[in-house]
Formats: structure tokens, sequence, C-alpha cells
């Protein structure tokens, strides 16, 4: 039956269920979609991608201005993170192949401290042979034959410091060639070949010439820097004796007190340069190679801009947090 009075009254009491609900609510546990956000937030891209970017465009930007073909490879050693152009190309290497040679003769070393024989050793002694002497020996070239005893370390650091042909041919000789190509096939480099000594012109003339790729030295010195080639103790005094000073590119624009262990490489139209640069928080592998250079010092010039701005990337994104803030005592406001 109708009753106006009765609906009035459930009207009523409706209306007053539905407000002390709605009130509820409102005093109710907040649901994890109104939560707010945690402190770490990290947005798209993140400032250290877009940093990344940016050095990408100036690599690709020499790469374009250069007179020349260029192959690089870039890995961020903290990360695995890779910025390469060109990188399976085949690159004369020219002195740049001395660090398989060094790698291998650590390598021996060793085994030799592990109980294998017949290795080469760092203390080995050899007796300058003045039929052992090539052009470009400029340390080699001025000790007294028949006389002068150097060690295997003596010869190495000859080899790294000046680039020391006759040093580095003996070394190849106390190692063995084969020795070096087959440590380099048991990381997989397949491409990375010494196939002749230094200053051998007849082997060069036949094609037999010392080659690898930005991407397969780079895998090299990323090798040796994870431990997977020497041990600890060996694996410091291989990038010890790889940061002997020396004239070359890539330190050009990285400052003095940054440690680089590096070996540059030059021929007729090639100019390379590679290496490991421990910048602070962030070291890095660069490779940079280039060939068919109309002017050999635009490749000088172009290895040097890269290796300047991956160093510039890798100190800032090491002294800073994610959000590119460089934090000290003297800006922590």
């Amino acid at each position: 039956m109708y009753n106006p009075p009765l609906m009035v009254k459930s009207v009523a009491v409706v209306y007053t269920v539905l407000l002390l609900a709605a009130l509820m609510v409102g005093q109710a546990p907040a649901s994890p979609a109104s939560v707010a956000p945690s402190a770490h937030v990290v947005g798209t891209p993140a400032q250290s991608e877009l940093l990344w970017q940016k050095l990408e465009a100036t690599v690709q930007q020499v790469n374009r201005d250069l007179n020349g073909t260029m192959g690089v490879a870039v890995m961020d050693l903290t990360d695995g993170r890779t910025l390469l152009v060109n990188p399976d190309a085949v690159f004369a290497q020219a002195s740049c192949i001395k660090v398989a040679v060094l790698a291998e003769l650590y390598r021996q070393q060793q085994q030799s401290e592990q109980g294998a024989t017949g290795k080469a050793k760092l203390a080995d002694l050899y007796t300058v042979n003045a039929s052992d002497l090539v052009a470009d020996s400029s340390i080699m070239g001025g000790l007294t034959p028949g006389v002068t005893r150097v060690t295997n370390r003596d010869l190495a650091t000859f080899m790294v410091a000046v680039s020391d042909n006759s040093a580095t041919n003996v070394l190849i000789d106390h190692v063995g060639m084969p020795n070096v190509n087959a440590m380099l096939d048991s990381l997989g480099l397949t491409h990375t070949r010494l196939q002749r000594k230094m200053m051998d012109v007849k082997a060069a003339q036949q094609g037999r010439e010392n080659l690898s790729t930005p991407r397969e030295m780079m895998t090299l010195f990323a090798a040796l820097y994870q431990g997977k080639v020497l041990n600890k103790a060996l694996t410091d005094e291989y990038f010890k004796q790889l940061a002997t000073p020396k004239e070359s590119d890539i330190p050009r624009f990285i400052p003095d007190d940054v440690m680089i262990a590096n070996k540059p490489g030059e021929l007729a139209g090639v100019r390379n340069d590679m290496g490991v640069v421990f910048a602070t928080n962030r070291p890095f592998v660069i490779v940079v190679m280039t060939a068919y250079l109309q002017h050999e010092r635009d490749g000088n010039d172009a290895i040097a801009k890269i290796a300047g701005a991956a160093y510039e990337y890798f100190d800032r994104v090491g002294r800073s947090s994610e959000y590119g803030r460089i934090v000290n005592e003297r800006n922590s406001h």
C-alpha cells in the first residue's frame, strides 16, 4: 500500500546509511595505488642514458668527419654495456698486436708458477744478439751485443714504452707465435692473429699481416681485466706494465693522474690505439682503429677526440648519483 510518510522515513534511513559509509571510506587506510611513491625513482630514459646518447652521437660524428675508415669498441667494465662502430671490420694492428704478445708472456709466467716446464718466465735472461736487431728499436739498438743481458720483463718494458721492435721479436721467439694464437683461440678471438714478426716486410707483402677487430680487442682487454686469463697478481702487473708512459693518442684529453693501460700502433695509412682507462669508479675499455687515412694525423686526432669524450662520460657517471648530481661535502644541501 502506498504510504508517503513511511517512504520518507525509508529514504531518510537509506541516505543516512550511505552517508556513514562514505565517511568510513574516507577514514579507511589508503589503497596501494594511493600510497606515496618510493624515494627511489628513475625516469625514462635515465639521466645516464641521456649522457650515453650524447657520447654515441659524438663518436658517430667523429666517424663521419674522418677521411678514412674507422672501427670503435667501448665497454663499460662496471655493467658490460658497449658502444660499437664497425666492430667486426678487420684492421691491420701494427704495434697494437703487442698487447697479445705481452698477455702470452704473462700467461706463461703463470703456467711456470703452477709447475709447468718449458715456459717463458719474466725473469729469464737474454743476451743481446746483433742478428735480432731490426729497425725502430730505439733501446735494443743502443745495447751492446754479446755483452748486455736483460730479462723478459725488461724486453716487455722496451716493447710497451717505446714499441721497440727488436724486443718484441725476441719475445715472440721466447713465447712462440703459435702459443700467442692459441691463447687468442681459447678466448674465441678467431680474427685476431699474430702472423709475422715486426718489420718483416716480405711476410707483409705475402699477405701475412697482424690483424684484429675492434670487438675482439675489446673482448681481450675485458677478459684480462676480469681475471679470465691471469691471476690477480699477474693481472695487476700486466696492466701496470701496459700503463708505462708512452707517446699515444688516448691520453691526450684525459687528466695526467688517470691510469691508462694502452698500446698505440701505426703503419702507413693506419692509426690505432686501445686499452683500459681506469676512470674513478668506472673503468672502461676503449679500442679505436683507423685505416685508409688520407692524412694520418686525422686518425690520431679522431682517436684522441673519442677517448676524451668517453672519459668525460665515465668520469661523470662514476662521480654522480643516478640523477646526475655530483655529491660532495661542499654541495650536499
